[in-house]
């Protein structure tokens, strides 16, 4: 069970899963219908609550609220659960929750996440691999969040919206639609959009060509006075002419509910 890590004060349930190597800090507790994968560490003070798994290599800080019940009226006890996966940093008093039963039932994080202190993520939330969410970035329910997200300190999302890959939300921005791919959003009272997230997509290998790309679709969305079916007309253009980054942009706009951050 490698449970050779486990500080004496802590209390973690029998029927809990702890992989080899597996740390945990002082006065922590560890529930029932939890997992922990090798090689994890959780630090002091923290609460798991399952059903919850988490996989291999994490590193929980401390003060953490892992699984907890999902701050929602109409949970009513059913099961559900929350599924982390492997290699994120989850920093001090970060709170993740579960799923509801009518939310689908999971709230999922990727891997190789930096969620740093105060990070709140609600029930039903879908984040992706290599996001970092800085200080007191929080995500409200049922938020889909892609790979390479920055949301910097303060940054808030309503419930129900999506983030794209790639972008980029400023400090202090309130995300209340659906932000695109690559896109750069900055406060304005509601969060608007100020560009794509150039610097990002270099640091990540995107070369010249596909960056004007993308530059040339936000130019279409949100530059002229075009209504979204003409935006879309022209960013088909820059699909069909090779550039899959602009054709993942129209499958994001095509496939959303809430209306798009224009």
């Amino acid at each position: 069970m490698g449970q050779a890590g486990i500080h004496p004060t802590a209390v973690v349930d029998p029927s809990a899963r702890v992989g080899e190597g597996v740390s945990i800090g002082a006065f922590t507790l560890v529930g029932p219908d939890v997992e922990i994968g090798d090689g994890t560490f959780v630090g002091p003070h923290c609460s798991v609550q399952g059903p919850t798994r988490i996989g291999r290599e994490n590193r929980i800080v401390g003060h953490a609220a892992i699984g907890g019940d999902p701050q929602d009226k109409k949970y009513r006890g059913e099961r559900v659960a929350l599924e982390i996966g492997d290699r994120n940093l989850i920093r001090e008093f970060v709170t993740l929750n579960r799923g509801t039963g009518e939310g689908g039932g999971i709230t999922r994080i990727g891997s190789d996440n930096w969620l740093l202190a105060y990070t709140h993520v609600a029930h039903d939330c879908v984040v992706g691999n290599h996001c970092v969410f800085s200080n007191n970035a929080s995500l409200a329910g049922h938020v889909v969040v892609g790979d390479h997200v920055i949301l910097s300190g303060f940054a808030g999302v309503h419930q129900f919206c999506r983030i794209g890959a790639h972008a980029f939300i400023g400090m202090g921005a309130f995300v209340n639609g659906d932000v695109p791919p690559f896109l750069m959003v900055a406060q304005d009272k509601y969060a608007r959009p100020r560009g794509i997230n150039a610097e990002g997509l270099k640091r990540r290998g995107f070369d010249a060509a596909r960056i004007a790309a993308i530059r040339r679709a936000y130019r279409a969305l949100y530059m002229g006075d075009a209504k979204l079916d003409e935006a879309r007309a022209e960013l088909e253009e820059i699909a069909a002419a090779g550039s899959r980054d602009v054709k993942a942009m129209l499958e994001f706009i095509e496939s959303g509910d809430r209306p798009l951050l224009r």
